[in-house]
C-alpha cells in the first residue's frame, strides 16, 4: 500500500472497470414494485382523470350564468337533477340550469364550472348563487393530471409510494424493472465466532453490509465467516463469483502477514488498486475477477461501512442507473476538527442546536454510526477544519 489513490480516483476506477455491466430486466406485480427501478418509460394509456370532474361539493353550472351574481342580487338557476358519485351522468344542462354535484362527480354536458354549496341556497327546485364563478373554476379537466400518451414515469426511476399511486391510477398491473443485483458478502478472520469466547468477536460486518445492500435495492448473499486460510477464502470467493454480480470481502485487506485477500484476487483476476488516501478505509482493495467486481473492505465495522458508502455505493448506483447522493444539509462546526494532511478524513457528526459536532471514536467502534446524524469530509489538502466553518453533512 505504498502507492495509494485518492477517493475520487478510486471511484472513477471502479466505475470505468464496471461500465459494461448491465442488469437484466423483469416484470413484477405492482404490489412488489415499490423501491424497484423502472427498466423503461411507463407511458400513460389513458387520461387521468378520464372526465371533467368537480373539486367541490355544490352545483355544476354554466359559469356565464353567474356573472354579476352577489349577495344582494343572486343568480337564480333551476335545479335539473343530481349527479351521483361514480355515475356517468346523462344530464345535459341548458343555460339557466344547474345540477347538484359532489366532489369527484362527473361534470355534465353544458356545464363548465362548479360553485361551492357554501355560496348557494336552494329550495323548491331553485338554486340561488351568491358568488360568480369563472369557466372551469372548481373543475379538474380531463387529462389535467396525466395525459394519455405522455410518459407518466421515466425510465430508471426508483419507485416510491407516490409513483405506485400513479401506476394504480393508470391501471398498471405489472411494472418493467431492473433485476436486483446480487452482491455476496464474505467475512474473514480467525477471531470471528457465533459464540465468542474471550479474545473473539461476533461478525458485525456481515449483517451490517447485508442490510445496507438490501436498503440500496440489491439482493445480499451472506456467505458467512471464513477463517484466515488462503485456500478457504479462495474457495469462498470462487463460490460467490458463481452466484453473485459482485463480492464484498471484509477483513484481510491490510498489510499484515495473515491478510491475503489481495493475493487471492490477483490470482483469480486483476487488482486495480490497494489503498486509498482516506480515513477510515485506507487498506481498501478493488479488482475484477471473472468479469465481476470484488471489493476488499477493512475488518473494522466503522471503516467497512464508510468504504461501502463511499466506494461500493457509487458502483451500485451506477449499476441501478441512479444519481449520486447529495448532501443532506449545510451546517456550522461548533468546534475545531484536527486532521492529518494528505488524506481525506470522514467523521460522523451529530446536531447540537443549529451546529454540528464530530463524534470522536476509536478504531473498531460501531455504536458511533447509530449516534450520528450524518458525516462530514475533511479535505485531503487540509490539516483540519476550524470552528465556525460551513460544511456539507452527508447521509449515512
Amino acid at each position: 500500500m505504498l502507492k495509494v489513490v485518492s477517493k475520487s480516483e478510486a471511484v472513477r476506477t471502479v466505475l470505468k472497470a464496471t461500465a459494461a455491466a448491465v442488469l437484466p430486466t423483469e416484470r413484477v406485480a405492482l404490489s412488489a414494485a415499490c423501491g424497484r427501478v423502472t427498466a423503461a418509460d411507463i407511458v400513460a394509456a389513458e387520461n387521468i382523470p378520464a372526465f371533467d370532474r368537480s373539486t367541490v361539493d355544490g352545483f355544476a353550472l354554466c359559469a356565464a350564468d353567474t356573472f354579476g351574481a352577489s349577495a344582494a342580487i343572486p343568480a337564480q338557476l333551476d335545479i335539473a337533477g343530481e349527479i351521483l358519485m361514480g355515475e356517468c351522468t346523462p344530464l345535459h344542462l341548458k343555460h339557466g340550469q344547474c345540477a347538484r354535484i359532489a366532489t369527484g362527480g362527473m361534470l355534465p354536458a353544458g356545464a363548465d364550472a362548479a360553485v361551492m354549496v357554501e355560496h348557494t341556497d336552494s329550495q323548491n327546485g331553485l338554486c340561488l348563487v351568491y358568488q360568480p364563478v369563472f369557466p372551469f373554476e372548481n373543475i379538474t379537466k380531463k387529462g389535467d393530471d396525466i395525459t394519455a400518451g405522455s410518459v407518466a414515469i421515466a425510465r430508471h426511476t426508483s419507485l416510491t409510494p407516490a409513483h405506485i399511486g400513479i401506476l394504480a391510477a393508470l391501471g398498471v398491473k405489472e411494472v418493467p424493472v431492473l433485476q436486483k443485483p446480487m452482491v455476496a458478502i464474505i467475512s474473514t478472520g480467525d477471531e470471528i465466532s457465533t459464540a465468542p469466547s474471550l479474545g473473539q468477536i461476533r461478525d458485525v460486518n456481515g449483517p451490517l453490509l447485508t442490510d445496507a445492500l438490501e436498503a440500496a435495492g440489491c439482493r445480499a448473499l451472506y456467505f458467512g465467516a471464513v477463517k484466515d486460510d488462503k485456500e478457504m477464502i479462495t474457495r469462498a470467493l470462487e463460490r460467490c463469483l458463481e452466484q453473485a454480480d459482485a463480492v464484498l470481502i471484509s477483513g484481510g485487506s491490510s498489510a499484515g502477514s495473515r491478510d491475503m485477500t489481495v493475493d487471492i484476487l490477483d490470482t483469480l483476476g486483476e487488482v486495480y488498486f490497494h489503498g486509498i488516501a482516506m480515513k477510515p478505509g485506507k487498506p481498501t482493495i478493488f479488482g475484477m475477477a471473472r468479469g465481476k467486481a470484488v471489493f476488499g473492505l477493512p475488518g473494522h465495522p466503522l471503516a467497512a461501512y464508510f468504504v461501502y458508502r463511499l466506494i461500493v455505493k457509487p458502483y451500485l448506483d451506477s449499476l441501478l442507473q441512479q444519481a449520486a447522493a447529495a448532501p443532506l444539509f449545510t451546517a456550522t462546526l461548533a468546534q475545531n476538527v484536527p486532521s492529518n494532511h494528505g488524506r481525506e478524513e470522514y467523521l460522523c457528526v451529530k446536531k447540537e442546536g443549529e451546529s454540528i459536532v464530530p463524534i470522536h471514536s476509536k478504531s473498531g467502534i460501531i455504536s458511533v454510526l447509530s449516534a450520528a446524524d450524518g458525516y462530514i469530509c475533511v479535505p485531503r489538502d487540509a490539516e483540519g477544519l476550524a470552528a465556525g466553518t460551513q460544511v456539507e453533512v452527508w447521509k449515512l
